[in-house]
């Protein structure tokens, strides 16, 4: 094994722990908000941004900013990250949204609690099994990513009105809370940064949509560009009809009516009632340890903490730690462990309410040592050889995360599916709608957008959530919140979030080296292993020579991450997007 950057030995692999640390220097740029208090802003690569009392970490700098400035003004972390998700609405267009869906988890500091909030989108009614196939049985992938069939039913507005009614400080009215958002879209504001690196490239996906030619681009069909002032009045309109009634100005009335409208107006199956009847639930969240740490996640219909916990039972025998940051023998291993968790994603996973999902079997520490036991030291194993065990028992999607003074936490990942979701605004309202019916898998064997292969666990129905791989999670040590991290990026987010947890736990990086580190992913099928720029031209040789299929990818994922130790608060807002940012103060 001489060519692994460290013998691959079974007494050289097994064991070995770290802890979760924190670097002391810090870069921050300290600017002065409105207020009195000095809002903490910025980021600089491989430092953190350090805060003494509250932090958000976003996409989108101005919603930072505006969840920041709540918890400085007495909320908690839920309502900074209600205020924060309603701003990205208007910020960040392309995955921000009241017009899709995703997971909320909250942690609560005093009752030592976690949640999960399951706002998923939701199939209509009158989904059938075969509504993305033709009538030979072939799937049609421009009825689920480019035609109303693929609207679900938004579940933002509840997710978030849930998590405000029971888990928010009670000092700021939901109102209160998307008043900032609301003033953002009324008034507009300068596009820069991600908006005007991803408008041009939306152009094709705004082209069969006036009404989305409308907002984003000039009559002669210029998209807008940096430095121009994007005002979105209908959305406004939307924001304050929520502001006045709650949710049922999303779910009832006007907004209804016209996203309906819209949905039937591009061949889908969307009716007032399917909005009017969705409802967000709370769910357990699925929780597992890691070298002595507690790992705690969205349960399904995400996939994402199953297997993230799954993945991280598989490496845990090994001593990654003495195996080094992506050397070869780490990234073989960790590729390894990623197939056979994305195979039994294909078999097992789906909406919880309609499967059953053995969770307690794919996430025990008994299958993860049959699982490793299947791993090659000396030779990577193809996909093809790799189905779902059986478990031991009878780019566009944005995340942020936040903490507040008193420990409470939110971890939040929610998405369109596709960047700008269908690429339709529903007329009069300002809202993009999501293709997110596209992770259905639309029949057996099938591979989704994102070259995910579903089974029937996860097949389209009437009032069915689709499967996920949002991974928003915590890390707890001796009982304390000590990570809060999260990250879009389809079928990749499992493999990030795991790196994340990897980086700070194993190699004992803080979260801006975290989270700037080159990452790679591997989903099973298809049989290659992806990894970013900043590998070296030998690791990636000796990946090769052990059978790995090595492809460069330009970026992988974009993750939000805020540590919680020795008194302070350090974040990271990843540097592969432009435009994120951490405020604190």
């Amino acid at each position: 094994m001489g060519q692994l950057n460290v013998p691959l030995t079974r007494r050289a692999l097994l064991g070995g722990a770290a802890g979760l640390a924190l670097t002391r220097g810090a870069f921050a740029q300290v600017r002065r908000s409105t207020v009195d208090d000095p809002i903490i802003a910025g980021y600089a690569r491989n430092l953190p941004v350090l805060a003494a009392h509250g932090m958000v970490a976003s996409q989108e700098m101005q919603a930072s900013r505006i969840g920041v400035d709540i918890l400085r003004r007495g909320g908690n972390a839920v309502d900074a990250a209600v205020a924060t998700g309603f701003a990205l609405a208007v910020t960040l267009p392309r995955a921000g949204n009241i017009g899709g869906g995703g997971f909320m988890l909250v942690h609560l500091a005093a009752a030592q609690k976690t949640v999960a909030i399951d706002y998923r989108e939701m199939a209509g009614a009158l989904t059938t099994r075969d509504v993305f196939l033709d009538e030979g049985g072939r799937f049609q992938p421009s009825k689920s990513q480019a035609s109303g069939l693929g609207v679900g039913v938004p579940g933002t507005v509840a997710g978030f009105a849930l998590a405000h009614e029971k888990y928010g400080s009670g000092k700021f009215s939901l109102a209160d809370l998307i008043a900032p958002a609301a003033a953002l879209a009324r008034d507009g504001f300068i596009v820069d940064d991600d908006l005007a690196d991803s408008l041009p490239s939306a152009v094709r996906r705004f082209a069969p949509w006036p009404s989305s030619r409308a907002i984003f681009m000039h009559a002669d069909g210029r998209p807008f560009g940096r430095g121009e002032r994007l005002v979105q009045g209908d959305l406004a309109a939307s924001l304050e009809a929520i502001m006045t009634r709650g949710p049922r100005g999303f779910y009832e009335g006007e907004t209804a009516r016209r996203i309906v409208a819209a949905v039937e107006g591009a061949g889908g199956r969307m009716t007032l009632d399917d909005l009017a009847s969705y409802r967000a639930v709370e769910r357990e969240p699925v929780r597992g340890t890691y070298r002595g740490r507690e790992v705690v996640s969205m349960p399904p219909p995400s996939s994402g903490g199953v297997h993230v916990i799954e993945i991280l039972n598989i490496l845990e025998g090994f001593d990654i730690a003495a195996l080094g940051h992506n050397s070869a023998a780490t990234i073989h291993l960790m590729a390894e462990a990623m197939k056979l968790a994305y195979a039994d994603r294909s078999k097992y996973l789906g909406d919880p309410d309609f499967v059953k999902v053995p969770m307690a079997g794919l996430t025990s520490k008994a299958y993860a040592e049959k699982l490793r036991a299947q791993i090659s030291l000396e030779r990577a194993r193809p996909s093809t050889d790799i189905g779902p065990g059986a478990p031991y028992e009878s780019d566009q999607t944005t995340h942020y995360s936040v903490v507040d003074a008193q420990g409470n936490a939110v971890s939040n990942t929610y998405t369109l599916n596709f960047s700008y979701g269908l690429g339709l605004v529903a007329p009069g309202t300002g809202i993009l709608l999501n293709n997110e019916l596209d992770d259905f898998a639309a029949r057996e064997g099938v591979s989704n957008a994102f070259g995910l292969t579903g089974g029937d666990a996860n097949a389209p129905g009437p009032r069915k959530r689709p499967l996920s791989s949002m991974s928003p999670s915590f890390v707890f040590e001796d009982g304390a919140l000590r990570l809060v991290t999260g990250s879009p990026g389809g079928s990749r987010i499992i493999n990030i979030v795991l790196q994340i947890i990897m980086n700070v736990v194993d190699h004992r990086m803080n979260v801006a080296e975290a989270s700037e580190a080159p990452r790679i992913h591997h989903q099973w099928l298809p049989d290659e292993l992806r990894v970013e720029k900043g590998l070296s031209p030998d690791t990636v040789r000796l990946l090769e020579k052990l059978g790995h299929k090595v492809m460069l990818m330009p970026v992988i994922g974009s993750t939000q991450t805020i540590e919680r130790a020795r008194g302070q608060l350090a974040g990271a807002a990843d540097t592969r997007q432009r435009g994120t940012g951490v405020a604190g103060y």
